[in-house]
């Protein structure tokens, strides 16, 4: 079931188009990561979803509400951080939730929900303390509890760890891991390892495009990487290729390193399952399998493709404007 539909999804500022008639879905219980280079238009996205910013042509839609239609009954279904939390700094994270609730004119128990929050992001021993007293790790966990004010069923975070300490940025995914247990969440982030480790679905926008949207798995294959493992031997290099060329139905393999008697190599099976054949080859040679993996690419790699080949086909399509 998707709760949210963009549709055509276009906006222009004078005559620079930002986004450019994007389309997309985001099915129930999905943790999305958002991805797209600088100025790609992921923020406009974002805002335009919360409805801080109005569309030019197109369509979103939230839990079936139209957010032109029915702003009102499409925010009530959306929690949003920003990249800069929205936090009054002078009151006590107490008073500020208990000022959101009111702002947000939540019906709920005001006591109940706003403490059940509090215990969810785990802030409820600093409850008392001045919001510009605490670190930048519960800042951003105030940021999250506003954000959960009046138990949307979509959260949309917009750089959630931006600033934060390794040991910070492991506590926030690990709440935002726990929230997606029954939340929808789009997480737009510069950070890639952070959508590795938390998010289900990709969607890279890039100039003002969909580029791709997909689970990471099915757009790693999309650029040639799957089939595709790292296999460690006790070997030197030699004889692990030599074993390795005798491997029927394999399409090519690549020598990665030599470290402390082992050797790593990539092999390439294609869409063919050799690992009982890989196995077997080594075994019959007296060679140690000492790890076996997928190397299939990492996100990082993922992007950097589909944004390249995305920047090669305008930069084609505009020298072919020109020509004509």
């Amino acid at each position: 079931m998707s709760v949210i539909e963009i549709k055509n999804l276009t906006k222009k500022y004078g005559t620079k188009t930002v986004l450019d008639k994007i389309n997309f879905t985001v099915e129930k219980g999905d943790i999305m990561g958002l991805l797209g280079p600088n100025g790609a238009g992921k923020s406009t996205t974002m805002n335009i979803l919360t409805g801080y910013l109005s569309l030019t042509e197109g369509s979103v839609s939230v839990c079936g509400f139209d957010i032109l239609e029915n702003p009102d009954e499409a925010k009530k279904h959306i929690g949003y951080l920003p990249e800069i939390p929205p936090l009054y700094i002078d009151m006590t994270v107490l008073e500020y939730l208990s000022f959101v609730y009111d702002l947000k004119k939540i019906k709920l128990d005001k006591k109940e929900h706003i403490n059940s929050i509090m215990n969810m992001v785990k802030i409820s021993h600093v409850q008392n303390r001045l919001i510009k007293n605490l670190s930048k790790g519960y800042k951003q966990r105030v940021g999250l509890a506003q954000a959960l004010i009046g138990d949307p069923e979509i959260l949309i975070l917009d750089e959630p760890t931006v600033g934060l300490d390794p040991k910070q940025i492991i506590e926030i995914r690990n709440v935002i891991r726990s929230l997606g247990e029954n939340r929808t969440i789009i997480l737009s982030t510069h950070i890639l390892q952070e959508v590795t480790a938390v998010c289900n679905k990709v969607t890279i926008i890039n100039n003002g495009k969909i580029a791709a949207q997909d689970t990471l798995e099915n757009l790693a294959g999309s650029i040639g990487g799957k089939g595709k493992h790292q296999i460690k031997v006790m070997a030197t290099r030699e004889n692990g290729a030599e074993v390795i060329k005798k491997i029927y139905g394999l399409l090519s393999f690549k020598f990665e390193d030599f470290d402390n008697e082992t050797s790593t190599f990539v092999i390439d099976c294609g869409e063919k399952d050799l690992r009982p054949e890989v196995f077997t080859a080594f075994s019959k040679a007296g060679i140690p399998i000492v790890e076996f993996k997928s190397a299939e690419p990492t996100l990082e790699e993922v992007f950097i493709k589909i944004t390249a080949h995305d920047k090669k086909v305008k930069e084609e399509t505009n020298n072919e404007s020109n020509v004509q």
